[in-house]
């Protein structure tokens, strides 16, 4: 039958049907005129596979193989792209260069005569009318045409002749409709090289920052500029928006611990002018003398979070009176106990930030789980405990082995593993009265010694507990953020094994080495956790495990993560998470430039202590010094402090270290030989 094509070139009766036959469907467009598109030369491009849950898997293939002996991470240098739906099949949005002479012809030299109506039933070199009717009819006619058709198609492919680039006067030539449909583009001007382009995009750029007046305050600066450069892709567009935050005021609601010192470092070479609100007496003060931070705005952190957040408010308000300083632009927290804070601020001085009731339900465990189920994503047995009388009923309807977890826990602290019921009960006592022990100072959970400073723990995370079912197999962490509602990043690394039953961090290494497949269903479970919970923008650390039924959900935690978090994404995959956090805070949206192959291959540890006791010396650090791929090592202790093993509790970690290899293979096979030296010269007493 004939079928007409929706075009605003001329319909072919039954060309359809011969080219079909000509050409398979993997040749044919399936935009307009795709039944045609076998007559256009064919793209040498890598065709793209799905994988893992709906997500289409564009990651590279193995080009760093080697054998892994372990079966639950059977392979090395095979990742999944952490960037969305790539168009290649890599993990950059960057197209490479591509040779002029290789590029999609401009056309070919064809003189096909498509004619319409009724002249379509008469053919000839003076157009309709210059030939009688067929005696014979329509059919034959109509089968005559479609052998010229075909001739004209196999000349066509034999030609291969590029009209680009050859003079050409008005009226001669194929015509729009016969280049468009035969040889598309035909003698279109080609398309702009990689590098012609990032030279346009690069030009203005500097026109459009050369325009804009000097001291034009940040919100203003966004205004002026053209959407299309805040948001473009790939090196020059991530200058733009550095050059674009630059001046901007963004307030730091507490500073954390004092390894978070590189966070400020890193604003203060953007440019960010920095006001921190902190507790007198924290180590952030002295940032303000190093010149690091613009402001501090000392409140005490003892005091109950409405008092806290109501004199935040009242002092961020103030700033607008400020001439050193000025009205913020937005707000952000590296803190996990800071989230809730931050984001009512923002909200209440209509700052960009996440929703308040979103980072709620990320905060609650509990309540996770319930928008997990709700919105239909892998969720195990768990029951809320706010009191011994609820122990009961909590293990019949979870079962055994299980987590025994705070509600609202951070650091893994207060988090035990329990596999009877009569351990249940006595862990129960043992993790709410090591609660009630902790003390935050600086934003971080530590011991009360004793010194009066910091706010009891208890008081600020609650005592409500959360038992779930034991999740088995492989962990990991997924670093994902999320732009104007949709993720434009995640990138897996790998967890090993935790020291249960408390479950303390071991090593990690990025990329993963877990199968692609695998990777992909976590990043989607990672991505679906954090829409479920209904943030639009920000910056996740999600822990997830791959289980012998699936990819299930650990936690989201709304921030970036701690330790070597930053360092090994922004060597790994070329994305600074203090820069986008920054960039987000302030509304502006984030689009990282991911390199196409991992730049480094990362593996970190917490090095735990073995065995309870003193430590006589750190002459345990001695095998990292000056050792080659080693890229730092942090410790955590002190000489002669009292350090536990994990047969006595939740274990003491000595160092922190992070080195890096070729592949993530070795790299973390390099890591573990180190640590294994390190164990070696610990010392007790």
């Amino acid at each position: 039958r004939a079928r007409t094509c929706n075009s605003p070139c001329t319909p072919f009766p039954s060309a359809a049907v011969r080219a079909r036959e000509r050409f398979p469907a993997s040749a044919m467009s399936s935009c307009c005129c795709g039944c045609f598109a076998g007559l256009q030369q064919r793209s040498s491009s890598r065709a793209v596979t799905k994988g893992g849950a709906g997500l289409v898997d564009l990651s590279p293939r193995n080009k760093l193989a080697d054998e892994v002996p372990s079966e639950a991470r059977p392979r090395v240098g095979s990742w999944a792209s952490p960037v969305p739906y790539s168009p290649l099949p890599w993990a950059s949005w960057q197209r490479e260069d591509i040779d002029e002479q290789s590029q999609t012809p401009g056309g070919f030299e064809f003189g096909l005569m498509v004619l319409e109506g009724e002249d379509a039933h008469t053919t000839g070199e003076a157009g309709a009318g210059s030939r009688p009717p067929s005696p014979h009819g329509n059919n034959l006619e109509r089968r005559r045409r479609l052998r010229e058709l075909d001739l004209e198609a196999q000349r066509l492919d034999r030609a291969g002749k590029m009209l680009a680039g050859k003079p050409r006067t008005a009226g001669t030539g194929p015509g729009f409709c016969n280049e468009q449909l035969f040889a598309s583009p035909g003698t279109l001007p080609r398309p702009m090289t990689g590098s012609e382009r990032e030279r346009a995009q690069q030009e203005l750029i500097r026109k459009v920052l050369k325009e804009l007046p000097s001291g034009t305050p940040f919100a203003e600066r966004v205004a002026r500029v053209p959407r299309r450069l805040i948001t473009l892709r790939g090196p020059h567009g991530q200058s733009f928006r550095r050059e674009l935050l630059r001046g901007a005021v963004i307030v730091f609601f507490s500073a954390g611990y004092e390894g978070k010192r590189f966070i400020f470092e890193r604003a203060h070479a953007l440019g960010v002018r920095v006001v921190l609100i902190d507790d007198p007496a924290s180590w952030s003060r002295s940032l303000l003398d190093e010149g690091k931070i613009a402001k501090y705005i000392p409140i005490d952190m003892s005091q109950s979070s409405d008092v806290v957040y109501n004199a935040a408010l009242e002092a961020i308000m103030g700033l607008q009176d400020d001439p050193a300083v000025g009205p913020p632009d937005g707000i952000a927290t590296f803190v996990e106990l800071s989230v809730q804070t931050a984001a009512r601020l923002a909200e209440t001085l209509g700052l960009p930030g996440p929703l308040p009731e979103s980072v709620d339900l990320a905060r609650d465990k509990h309540q996770t789980r319930a928008t997990m189920a709700a919105a239909g994503l892998p969720t195990p047995p768990n029951h809320l405990i706010l009191s011994a009388k609820d122990l009961p009923l909590a293990a019949r309807k979870v079962g055994f082995p299980a987590v025994l977890k705070p509600v609202s826990g951070a650091a893994s602290l207060g988090v035990k593993k329990v596999s009877t019921e009569r351990e249940l009960l006595s862990t129960y006592e043992e993790l709410d009265n090591e609660l009630r022990s902790l003390v935050v100072s600086s934003g971080a959970l530590v011991k009360d010694d004793g010194s009066g400073t910091g706010a009891a723990a208890a008081g600020i995370i609650g005592v409500a507990f959360l038992l779930e079912r034991y999740l088995d197999g492989a962990e990991v962490d997924v670093d994902v953020i999320m732009s104007e509602g949709e993720w434009q990043y995640a990138a897996v690394s790998d967890n090993g094994p935790t020291l249960e039953p408390y479950f303390n961090e071991t090593w990690a290494v990025s990329p993963s080495l877990l199968p692609r497949l695998q990777q992909v269903a976590l990043k989607e479970l990672a991505i679906g956790a954090v829409k479920a919970l209904g943030f639009q923008d920000g910056i996740f650390h999600v822990e997830c495990k791959y289980t012998s039924i699936g990819p299930h959900l650990i936690e989201v935690n709304c921030r970036m993560g701690g330790g070597p978090v930053y360092e090994t994404n922004r060597r790994c995959w070329n994305t600074d998470l203090v820069e986008e956090t920054l960039f987000i805070a302030a509304g502006l949206p984030s689009r990282p430039d991911v390199p196409r192959e991992p730049l480094e291959c990362i593996a970190n540890s917490d090095i735990n202590t073995l065995k309870s006791g003193r430590l006589a010396d750190l002459s345990f650090l001695e095998p990292l010094r000056d050792r080659e791929g080693v890229i730092s090592f942090t410790p955590h202790v002190s000489a002669g402090e009292q350090v536990v093993g994990p047969l006595d509790g939740l274990p003491t970690w000595l160092t922190e270290l992070v080195v890096t290899r070729p592949t993530p293979r070795e790299a973390l096979d390099y890591l573990l030989i180190l640590e294994a030296e390190v164990q070696e010269r610990v010392r007790l007493t």
